[in-house]
């Protein structure tokens, strides 16, 4: 049996694998799922069809998986879907999605989300994100891997933030940031790109060197974006060992819909 605080509530039809622990006072909801090793502190609301995978930390005061705050949401069966060996500090709010979108908000592996977070309905967020504490996501945005989102930031919806970016503190986002860039301020600018992250993941020199060349021209060289985009897809054959990172860019210019942070 899973370890429950004898004032926590957890709803019989509820599936918490036997290693769970749940603290003081916690409600657990019918439709929730709880994978192995995963610890949930006291005074935390899990509700609504919520899944949550392997090794997660919850702690105090957390709402996840309520209702969304979309006025157009009825309460139709949607989902919230959390993976494995997240950290969610105190105060965060976690929401539903929509059957307008994805009908499912969903967050992946080894995130670090710090206190008093929101993230709205239909959001995707990667694997190792950071987002440090109060910053906001608005629904249907997309973090990649590897983002950090500093303190007091707000998203506008439907951004999509490309991976390994960094996101200034107190900054307002509210057009599409290509990967790799560091942005930050209200209005938002591309500042340089994300030097210090990359090599912190042991990305080599060329790889970097690449990610140099692709914000020099986006950024410094007044090209027009479909100018930039064809000679970033050239740099493929200039520097195979980037041929991921240019492809990552390529991508992600091809799908932005906001317009990018220029």
């Amino acid at each position: 049996m899973a370890s429950i605080h004898p004032s926590a509530i957890v709803d019989p039809k509820a599936q918490l694998d036997a290693s769970v622990s749940v603290g003081a006072y916690s409600v657990v909801g019918p439709d929730v799922r709880i994978g192995a090793g995963t610890t949930v502190g006291p005074h935390v609301v899990l509700e609504g069809h919520t899944t949550i995978g392997r090794d997660n930390r919850i702690f105090q005061f957390n709402s996840i998986g309520a209702a969304n705050q979309d006025k157009k949401y009825k309460g139709e069966p949607t989902e919230l879907v959390i993976g494995d060996r997240n950290t969610i500090r105190e105060f965060c709010t976690l929401q539903v999605g929509t059957v307008q979108d994805k009908a499912v908000t969903r967050i992946g592996n080894d995130n670090w989300i710090m206190a008093y977070c929101h993230v709205a309905h239909d959001c995707v967020v990667g694997s190792n994100v950071t987002m440090a504490n109060n910053s906001t996501l608005a629904g249907h945005i997309e973090i990649g891997d590897w983002v950090t989102i500093g303190g007091l930031v707000g998203i506008h919806q439907f951004v999509k933030v490309g991976a390994h970016v960094m996101i200034g503190f107190a900054s307002a986002v509210s057009q599409d940031v290509p990967p790799f860039m560091l942005v930050d301020g209200n209005p938002m600018a591309v500042r340089g790109f994300n030097a210090t992250g990359l090599k912190r993941r042991d990305f080599s020199a060329a790889r970097i060197a690449a990610v140099k060349q692709m914000h020099k021209l986006l950024y410094r060289e007044g090209r027009t974006l479909d100018d930039a985009r064809a000679a970033i897809e050239a740099l493929a054959q200039q520097a195979p060992e980037a041929a991921g990172d240019v492809a990552l860019m390529s991508g992600f210019l091809a799908a932005a819909t906001r317009g990018i942070a220029r």
